[in-house]
């Protein structure tokens, strides 16, 4: 099983993210499926999932995701995962900087029946937003790439 939810996640990436296909996270997420968010309340379904694809990727039009690496156990799998792109549209009240932004992060996937039904995730907002100018970063934060950080 953990190589089949392996390339569900790869597909979810790759699909959903990476491509704007978002029939694809009907394909994958469970319609009860919980997306725990330290920043916000948690989402619910695949819309909520959708929704914040549709929300990253008119921000980012060039966004683009990496798997950077992945573990599975029984029915979970754990992505470390970065992502880049240049900020062209308005996001979280933040208009259109084009400063190009280099941030990671961790996503645990859990499933049920082949699709996913539950994802922790956490990421580096404070980098991506100072990334974005929004808040000053401290020196040895702007040097900071997790493309140069594997």
């Amino acid at each position: 099983m953990s190589e089949e939810t392996k390339a569900v996640v790869r597909r979810y990436f790759e699909e959903g993210w990476n491509k704007g296909n978002l029939a694809t996270i009907d394909e994958l997420v469970s319609p009860g499926c919980v997306w725990h968010k330290p920043d916000r309340e948690q989402a619910v379904g695949p819309q909520a999932v959708k929704d914040a694809i549709e929300r990253y990727r008119r921000a980012f039009p060039d966004l683009h995701c990496t798997i950077d690496g992945q573990l599975a156990d029984g029915d979970t799998v754990v992505t470390r995962w970065s992502v880049e792109g240049t900020h062209a549209g308005e996001l979280m009240g933040i208009s259109p900087t084009g400063n190009r932004v280099d941030c990671a992060g961790i996503v645990i996937h859990r499933f049920v029946g082949g699709k996913i039904v539950e994802a922790w995730d956490s990421w580096d907002k404070l980098g991506f937003i100072q990334q974005l100018g929004v808040v000053p970063a401290a020196q040895e934060a702007t040097a900071y790439s997790p493309r140069t950080r594997r």
